[in-house]
């Protein structure tokens, strides 16, 4: 169940969103239920849709990423800032604190730039987007230059080790909210690759051999997809990270996939001295997540 305040309840609204990008017609079509809807194997047909929303729901009149990067299905990526939200107000007597004197940073911005869009137009904070791969820091620039409002809500910066997280890239003085983060998944190429075969495969799109490029290639590109080690090893360097700046941030949050990886994230907290910790429980569909905040 999505939040109380997601835009996104229900199913999507085909005729208002073609009415707004008139361009998604090209891939809509009634499915086995008769229902209208479009093929989410299709990545032009998925950014066809994101663009859709986007226009219809946040005023972006202009967004693209480049070829095979990761395409976010928006009504989650909406979710995960929206608990954000509660989490501020939980520590400002319910009330939740809106305008450019919120400031969050997006690790992992990436070419889509949703997490700050989506957070400047609800509630008007401002972001720092950081990313290792200069292609989504450039794709991030686009989007922000071509739609009004955005450039002076959204920075942009290149974090230049693919090791470190917050080292190098919080600078001295800068004071953060929140943190966000949606971590690679995957712990190796290989294990990304076969993952997408299991998207495929769900989507009745394999039968027999699939082209590696094929596969390789289905939503996402490297660091978006897998790390050494995998999510639960770049959360916890996330975590080592935190101690660093813990006057820097007032929350750090990331979203943990892996349910059974939250005893292991919990001790790495206990074990640096966090103050605060919680786990916030997201749904969208059949699809379960859940953000892991802390605070010092």
């Amino acid at each position: 169940m999505l939040h109380p305040r997601n835009r996104h309840q229900g199913r999507y609204d085909f005729e208002k969103l073609k009415a707004s990008y008139p361009e998604l017609s090209n891939f809509v079509a009634k499915n086995k239920y008769g229902d209208d809807s479009i093929d989410f194997a299709n990545p032009e047909a998925v950014k066809a849709l994101n663009r859709a929303l986007l226009k219809d729901y946040y005023g972006i009149v202009q967004w693209d990423i480049p070829a095979n990067y990761l395409c976010p299905a928006i009504p989650g990526r909406a979710d995960y800032i929206h608990n954000i939200a509660d989490l501020l107000a939980s520590t400002r007597r319910g009330i939740i604190p809106k305008g450019e004197g919120v400031r969050g940073l997006d690790i992992g911005v990436g070419a889509n730039c949703i997490y700050p869009i989506i957070g400047h137009f609800e509630y008007g904070w401002n972001f720092l987007g950081a990313d290792v791969n200069p292609v989504s820091i450039a794709s991030a620039s686009a989007i922000i230059h071509a739609n009004q409002g955005l450039g002076k809500a959204i920075e942009l910066r290149l974090q230049k080790s693919e090791k470190n997280i917050f080292e190098g890239l919080i600078q001295s003085g800068e004071y953060f909210d929140f943190t966000l983060c949606n971590p690679p998944f995957h712990a190796s190429l290989e294990e990304a690759q076969s993952g997408t075969r299991r998207k495929w495969k769900n989507l009745g799109k394999v039968s027999g051999k699939v082209h590696e490029k094929q596969v390789v290639n289905f939503g996402g590109q490297g660091a978006e997809l897998w790390c050494e080690g995998g999510e639960l090893t770049f959360i916890l360097n996330m975590i080592r990270e935190s101690k660093v700046f813990s006057l820097q941030v007032g929350w750090f949050t990331t979203l943990v996939s892996k349910e059974e990886t939250l005893p292991k994230i919990e001790a790495a907290l206990k074990s640096i001295g966090a103050k605060d910790w919680k786990v916030i429980s997201m749904a969208q569909g059949q699809k379960k997540s859940r953000v892991m905040a802390w605070a010092f």
